[in-house]
């Protein structure tokens, strides 16, 4: 994963939305995330259920995705735009 200066990763920009490049490299490869709708990512980052910044700066999102019948977390980087990673939650 490259970085910018200031430590951060590389961001791609829309469409759908700011991501970062292990977003749009990795994490849509791995099994069960390619079902994951981008319309729902920008829908739970536009209005999640549930929403909490964790210790690095990061901000989890969660919202429930009928398609899937599961909650999904979105998680971006600080600036609350960037997508780094989304997954089905298991909690």
């Amino acid at each position: 994963m490259r970085l910018t200066p200031t430590g951060e990763p590389k961001r791609l920009p829309p469409p759908p939305f700011w991501r970062t490049e292990y977003f749009a490299n990795e994490v849509l490869g791995k099994p069960g995330r390619c079902r994951i709708d981008p319309l729902d990512i920008k829908r739970i980052i536009a209005n999640p259920d549930r929403k909490r910044r964790q210790p690095d700066g990061r901000i989890q999102f969660w919202g429930w995705v009928p398609s899937l019948n599961s909650d999904v977390r979105v998680v971006t980087l600080a600036d609350g735009e960037t997508v780094h990673n989304a997954f089905r939650d298991r909690t």
